[in-house]
């Protein structure tokens, strides 16, 4: 196995472990990934989950460009078939896509190291990134005649200033932890040795909170941002009602009242 799932009260930790790699992705990996993903998703007792990758060099390197070098199939033959059998045909990248798998459970990365090429594609699919002060991020792939593949310009787009965004994409040049934290790619950077206890702590924190209203949280950020402002309203308010009687939410108003703690079950 190279990502390794454990599960921590409500919360999951998926570890990349593939080291010597730098925790580089195959196809094998984004299996086995996508698969956890899945059971994530589609398990009522996991609320969070957690991504980082093992050791402190690397959350992740990118492609495992040893491993993709060659396509069995012309992208026309493979680009028809869904992400499986695409990627058998040379299409991996569509494995490394991770919005198909309608995972509303909150997603945090981890950055312990190099956070590169596809590896910041990926945390970039994150709700949250926390990172340690000897991370490093970047988007090499014009360098190697390329372009991220996976909405990576896109995605950091929508996360950064364009001015930084563009200068990071347009140069492939890395940037260090403390210049994400400025420019907002990552909310917080702490010792490495702090980072998996500081960022475990803050799944825990929200994985308290009620699971429908936080999964609904999630779905309205990424189903929101390209609406106008009446359009937006109108689908938060479905959300809204769809909340409204629910038994979390009644709880929760009541333990307000009586000044406890609430005690929420999903319902």
């Amino acid at each position: 196995m190279t990502v390794h799932l454990h599960i921590e009260g409500h919360v999951a930790l998926m570890t990349i472990d593939r080291p010597d790699a730098l925790n580089a992705l195959d196809i094998p990996t984004l299996h086995q990934l996508r698969q956890h993903l899945c059971e994530i998703r589609d398990r009522a007792d996991i609320h969070v989950a957690v991504l980082t990758g093992s050791g402190t060099r690397a959350f992740c390197a990118g492609a495992d460009l040893k491993g993709t070098q060659v396509s069995p199939a012309s992208y026309a033959e493979a680009m028809f078939h869904a992400p499986d059998v695409a990627a058998e045909r040379g299409l991996y990248i569509r494995l490394m896509d991770l919005s198909g798998l309608q995972c509303a459970k909150p997603l945090i990365a981890a950055i312990n190291g190099h956070c590169l090429g596809a590896g910041l594609e990926i945390a970039l699919q994150c709700e949250l990134r926390i990172a340690s002060t000897q991370a490093s991020f970047g988007l090499p792939e014009v360098r190697v005649g390329s372009i991220p593949a996976v909405s990576g310009l896109h995605r950091l787009l929508k996360a950064v200033p364009s001015a930084y965004a563009m200068q990071m994409v347009l140069t492939g040049d890395r940037i260090d932890a403390e210049a994400a934290a400025r420019i907002g790619l990552v909310s917080e950077t702490v010792a490495p040795d702090a980072l998996l206890d500081r960022t475990l702590a803050l799944a825990h924190r929200i994985a308290d909170n009620a699971p429908l209203a936080v999964q609904a949280v999630k779905k309205l950020s990424r189903q929101t941002a390209h609406l106008s402002d009446a359009d937006a309203q109108e689908l938060t308010e479905l959300y809204w009602g769809a909340l409204r009687d629910t038994d979390d939410r009644i709880e929760g108003r009541k333990a307000f009242a009586e000044k406890r703690t609430p005690r929420f079950v999903g319902r």
